[in-house]
This record gives C-alpha cells, structure tokens and sequence, in this order.
C-alpha cells in the first residue's frame, strides 16, 4: 500500500522527501505534497526525511487523516510533473 502525506505538510512543503523518492512519485498539490499511489513503490525512502513527520503507511493512517489517502487516490496526477508546483 502506498504511503500518504497528511496534514502537518501543510505550509511546510519541506523538498526532503521529493529528494528521497527514488521513482518521482511525489507531486505538488498547492498546500502540500502529495505521492501518486499507482507510482509509489513503498520503500519508505521519504518517511524518515519529513521533518514534520507527514508521512504514514497507507495501512497506517490515522483515521482522523484518511482525507489524505482519498485525496491522493483522486489527485488528477496529469496535469503536473512530480515535484513541480500547480499553475
């Protein structure tokens, strides 16, 4: 299962875990970063680089943030390159 950025990346956007990804997965999503769960290949590579520890587990997300997981599984993913900021 793919790993979810939540919440606490709101207003941070810390660039550490799009670094870390090691198949481009993350993308910008305006507040926040969000991971393309078709892409995601859970290595874990970007939990332990997010300062504010936004990053969980698909299988591990608390409830209160399972927006986040629904979000990035309906995050049109076309219209932006991972990383890349959304005109």
């Amino acid at each position: 299962m793919a790993y979810v950025i939540t919440e606490t990346c709101i207003g941070t956007k810390n660039t550490a875990c799009v670094g870390a990804c090691p198949v481009d997965c993350i993308y910008d999503a305006g507040d926040h970063f969000i991971i393309n769960p078709a892409e995601c290949i859970d290595c874990s590579m970007c939990m332990p680089e997010c300062p504010v520890e936004a990053i969980y587990p698909g299988d591990e997300v608390p409830d209160y943030l399972e927006q986040y997981a629904t979000k990035a599984a309906e995050f049109d993913y076309s219209n932006v390159a991972p990383g890349v900021e959304i005109n």
